[in-house]
């Protein structure tokens, strides 16, 4: 639920200055293999999660 903070949200926020460490960020736009896996990012994006 939305009203919960994600627990990836909580690691990038904790490990953002190890310089080791990077996270990417991906969209639909990224998604190349299968249209499924385009549109469940397309509905995460819409619901604001």
């Amino acid at each position: 639920p939305s009203r919960w903070l994600s627990a990836l949200v909580t690691a990038q926020k904790i490990l953002k200055d190890i310089d080791q460490i990077e996270f990417v960020t991906f969209t639909a736009k990224d998604v190349v293999r299968h249209p499924v896996v385009a549109k469940i990012i397309t509905a995460y994006e819409k619901s604001g999660n």
